[in-house]
Parts: C-alpha cells; sequence; structure tokens
C-alpha cells in the first residue's frame, strides 16, 4: 500500500529544491557572443539582459542592421546557454525526473 504522507513529503521537499535551484540559477549569468565576439550579451538565469558590449569598429551609421543582427544572435546564443543550465539544474534538482516539459516560472 501506498504511503500517501510520503509521498507528499517527497513530492514537498523536490518541490522546495527546485525552487532553490531557481533562485540559484537565476542569479548566475551566461554571454553570448555574435560577429566573432564584437558583440557581447550577458544574461542572468531569468533571461534578464545585465549586459551588451559592441566592439567600437562596429559603429557605423552606415552598417546599423548589421549591428542589430548581431546584438540579436549575440542575445540568442545566450539565451540557449540560459535555457541549457537551467535544465541541467532542474534535471539535477530533480534526482533526473522528467518534467515532461514542464516550463520553469522565468
Amino acid at each position: 500500500m501506498l504511503n500517501i504522507q510520503g509521498i507528499m513529503k517527497q513530492a514537498q521537499q523536490m518541490q522546495r529544491k527546485m525552487q532553490e535551484t531557481q533562485a540559484k540559477l537565476g542569479e548566475q549569468e551566461q554571454e553570448g557572443t555574435a560577429g566573432g565576439g564584437l558583440v557581447k550579451v550577458v544574461l542572468n538565469g531569468k533571461s534578464e539582459m545585465k549586459k551588451l558590449s559592441i566592439d567600437k569598429s562596429l559603429v557605423n551609421a552606415e552598417e546599423v542592421d548589421m549591428l542589430e543582427d548581431l546584438i540579436l544572435a549575440a542575445y540568442n546564443d545566450a539565451h540557449v546557454k540560459v535555457d541549457a543550465m537551467m535544465e541541467e539544474g532542474m534535471k539535477e534538482a530533480t534526482g533526473g525526473v522528467g518534467l515532461g516539459g514542464l516550463k520553469l516560472p522565468f
């Protein structure tokens, strides 16, 4: 017979661990780059942009479109890294139990 109280306690512990992991990962940062490092974007674990670096050689009024594309590419590169970091962190927090595509709150 299943011990419902034991299962509930385990679920609460896993939930608490997941919340702690989310908070910890939310503070970590990932850097994305584009244009061979000429544009760099740093995101935290909540995908909030914390820093943007643009090499001075890219600042040219005639090439604004290219600069915009590089910023987007760097952001997307960093975002992929944040997603992978969060997925790995949640995998560790849940002991490898899959969450079936459950999206995190950030």
